[in-house]
């Protein structure tokens, strides 16, 4: 996946990641809602094939967007590991 910020603000970033679609995007997008310091998560994708996706992000002003980014994948990869652990102990590895 390769990330480029497009624009950023004191309270607003707007990123462009190539090689991904709604799977990662809409998860990311939840998380960020999430937080009560994010007034804002959204994202677009022009086009399915060709397009690449950009995600928006907008705070309060308590947080800079990045580190609510960075937060919320955070909380993602820990909760994906609970789900692993979860899972593992349920079918016995």
């Amino acid at each position: 996946m390769k990330v480029k910020v497009l624009e950023k603000t004191d309270k607003t970033i707007e990123i462009e990641l190539d090689g991904e679609g709604h799977t990662f995007c809409n998860l990311l997008r939840k998380y960020l809602i999430d937080d009560e310091r994010v007034t804002f998560a959204g994202y677009r994708i022009d086009h399915p094939l060709i397009g690449k996706t950009k995600i928006y992000v907008r705070t309060d002003g308590t947080i800079d967007p990045i580190d609510a980014l960075l937060s919320a994948t955070e909380r993602i990869k820990k909760d994906a590991e609970t789900l692993l652990m979860l899972f593992k102990r349920e079918v016995g590895e």
